[in-house]
């Protein structure tokens, strides 16, 4: 069993948690989450399964699609609601056209300054560990894009509104953000995942569900490694060259392939290797499948 599973995560436990219950119902050797979602979240978790932990890396990139609300009026220390509330605003005098303008303002390329209690690191250390000995320290401002930002529903003091973003983005500091430039504060009071790069809720399962599929049902549920990089452009290469890769030794042949682009090696079928085109040095072996996954 190895390939990719799509959990719709229920808010509550962290995603560290669901991959110990996936772990547990499925008594696979190893799983491993593709990015993270705070307990707060529900939404689209992607969990590698045993071999294909291997690939997460090649995974990880792509746009993120959430469904978010926020509530207007109040500051937490954590960026959402599972924190202490530190300041309060009034919002009565905010006009809903204000706040779908304020709100479209964010789309587009931003800076964003990560959340205190965030598990970015700084000196080696995350910083949601200084932020719980109510240490807070400066933080550089990350370049991220906000590919469309829409307002689906306005009830004061709660706004609901579906983002597409950058990997990397916190929409706990977008919340936070948007709260500042309206000039009355805001949390992030509920967020669903909606996509994260391939992966989307359409093709998720939940998690008390595992124990009731029968093994083969299973299986349909795991995505395996062809339809993870159906994608990436493929070079069918014969069973010499596949040998050869298998072994490490890259090819070295032109291609029109742009540099640093990603490849997959094909032969019969199956996937060889995950290699970069690096120009008239050849190909960069990424990961090679001795085995297929």
């Amino acid at each position: 069993m190895n390939g990719v599973l799509i959990i719709d995560k229920p808010a509550g436990p962290t995603s560290h948690d669901v991959v110990l219950m996936v772990k547990k119902a499925l008594r696979a050797k190893k799983v491993g989450h593709i990015g993270t979602l705070d307990p707060l979240a529900t939404g689209v978790l992607p969990l590698c399964i045993n071999d294909a932990t291997r690939l997460a890396r090649f995974l990880e990139d792509g746009k993120k699609e959430y469904l978010a609300t926020i509530k207007l009026g109040e500051e937490t220390d954590t960026y959402d609601s599972e924190g202490k509330v530190v300041a309060k605003g009034d919002t009565t005098a905010i006009a809903k056209e204000n706040i779908v303008s304020v709100i479209n303002d964010f789309k587009g390329r931003i800076k964003q300054i990560p959340p205190m209690f965030s598990a970015v690191k700084m000196n080696g250390a995350p910083l949601y560990k200084l932020a719980r000995g109510h240490v807070e320290v400066e933080r550089k401002p990350r370049d991220l894009e906000i590919y469309s930002i829409e307002v689906s529903n306005i009830t004061m003091p709660c706004v609901t509104f579906q983002v597409i973003c950058s990997k990397g983005t916190y929409i706990r500091s977008l919340a936070f953000d948007i709260g500042r430039k309206l000039g009355c504060g805001a949390h992030l009071a509920g967020l669903r995942r909606i996509k994260s790069g391939m992966f989307s809720l359409s093709d998720s399962i939940k998690v008390n569900a595992l124990k009731d599929l029968q093994e083969n049902m299973l299986d349909q549920n795991i995505m395996p490694v062809e339809r993870l990089f159906a994608d990436t452009p493929a070079i069918e290469v014969d069973e010499t060259t596949a040998g050869r890769i298998r072994d490490g030794i890259a090819p070295k042949f032109s291609s029109s392939i742009g540099d640093n682009e990603m490849v997959r090696f094909m032969a019969n079928g199956k996937i060889v290797a995950l290699a970069t085109y690096k120009g008239i040095d050849g190909f960069k072996l990424e990961r090679v499948f001795k085995d297929r996954l």
